[in-house]
């Protein structure tokens, strides 16, 4: 499963992406040999709430050239060598003038830094410091072969039915271009997950987006509010490709039931990991946010944004990310889901006391051999707080058991007849 993953961020990785623009089209048709995702297209100049769709952007080659012909600088060397969203250039600048166009960063002399320029018009060149440094010669030839025009911005959409209307949400970013942990990783994790599930009964419908950052969730938003209503629980999956440890960054809400669920999971798992409260900044989830949606959706990645030297750079490369941190975060994900999909309330059947386990064939444990058994403590407090008021993730919180062994407990009391769910 990591290395499928992997092969996908592998095959995503040379294409040239930005908010709009033919590598976001070239992305979802690679994803879509994977997964039915439905794609849709936004013209430029769409209002969308306080933002309008911006111009299409596509480019085909952008270089600069010393005067012995010798392109110093290559696009398709690598795709962030261009200021994303550069307009077109083809001229002689003087080095002054060219340096005013330049992005490097100093104290990480060999590495690319990622610059953009959506919403105001310009041109310029993202350069490691070692190749800015050799810029010395007076004048360049500088060309950025590019094209801005009236289009559209493409996004894709998953949509899984379940026996509820009440949908899950899965958001991912499909805007950047050779990014590998932010975020060729959170969709490969994204659509692993929704192959998971395409198949299986559900109890909650699932949705996932990807879509470009900040416009793409925002126009999503603002033509689909009927169904942003349905949205019960959702994650913003990015960032979990990494070798660092696991990081939620809650919903605005702050206590809403996906906030306690994957904080349950984490707690559950005795690793080591990070829970920050929620922030006006970072990544889509501030859309879902927004006081007039207020949907609780947080974010689960591994290092968050900003937080990693390699973030935005040239370094979040193919070597970044592991197989075996993608598979970590797949799994942990996938713990949410169950534990969303099971988080049933009981009421216990024979209430006045405790009922006999042992004539049940429940005392002392059970399980299976390849699953560690339910203790009968677990059951003991399943039958105590399955008082029609307590969901089994309340139970598991309050008795500091993990939420499988919680549910495995309630499945097997209700197969002893002894609860029923509410």
């Amino acid at each position: 499963m990591g290395e499928e993953m992997y092969e996908l961020i592998r095959r995503l990785f040379p294409i040239c992406r930005s908010i709009t623009g033919d590598g976001v089209r070239e992305t979802l048709g690679i994803l879509r040999e994977r997964l039915p995702i439905e794609i849709h297209e936004v013209k430029t100049g769409t209002q969308v709430f306080d933002w309008t769709v911006p111009r299409e952007w596509n480019i085909r080659d952008a270089y600069i050239m010393d005067s012995h012909g010798r392109k110093v600088v290559d696009f398709h060397d690598n795709n962030l060598h261009v200021l994303n969203y550069s307009a077109p250039i083809r001229a002689r600048v003087p080095l002054e003038e060219l340096r005013k166009h330049l992005f490097s960063l100093p104290d990480r002399p060999d590495w690319i830094p990622y610059r953009t320029s959506y919403y105001s018009e310009n041109w310029g060149f993202c350069v490691s410091h070692r190749q800015y440094l050799q810029l010395t010669e007076p004048e360049y030839e500088v060309v950025i072969d590019s094209e801005l025009k009236d289009g559209h911005m493409t996004y894709g959409e998953y949509y899984k039915p379940g026996r509820s209307t009440e949908e899950i949400l899965f958001s991912c970013h499909v805007c950047h271009p050779s990014l590998c942990n932010d975020n060729l990783s959170g969709i490969a994790l994204a659509v692993q997950l929704a192959r998971r599930l395409s198949d299986l009964d559900t109890r909650y419908s699932y949705r996932f987006l990807f879509i470009p950052g900040t416009i793409g969730s925002i126009a999503w938003l603002s033509l689909n509010e009927a169904k942003a209503e349905r949205i019960k629980h959702g994650l913003v999956v990015v960032c979990v490709g990494d070798d660092g440890n696991l990081t939620y960054k809650k919903s605005r809400r702050g206590n809403s039931e996906i906030d306690r669920v994957v904080l349950n999971v984490l707690k559950s798992a005795g690793k080591p990991y990070k829970v920050i409260d929620f922030y006006p900044y970072g990544y889509d989830e501030r859309q879902y946010c927004s006081p007039g949606f207020n949907l609780a959706v947080g974010s689960l990645s591994r290092t968050t944004h900003g937080e990693y030297p390699e973030y935005h750079t040239s370094a979040d490369n193919l070597s970044f990310v592991k197989p075996a941190n993608l598979v970590d975060s797949f799994d942990k994900y996938c713990q949410v889901v169950d534990a969303l999909e099971h988080n049933y309330t009981y009421v216990n059947l024979s209430p006045k006391c405790e009922p006999q386990l042992g004539k049940r064939g429940l005392y002392g444990g059970i399980g299976a051999e390849d699953k560690k058994p339910v203790s009968t403590m677990t059951l003991l407090w399943v039958l105590n707080l399955s008082d029609g008021a307590n969901s089994l993730l309340d139970i598991s919180e309050r008795s500091g058991v993990s939420f499988d062994e919680v549910a495995a407990a309630a499945a097997a009391l209700t197969g002893a007849g002894l609860l029923a769910r509410v």
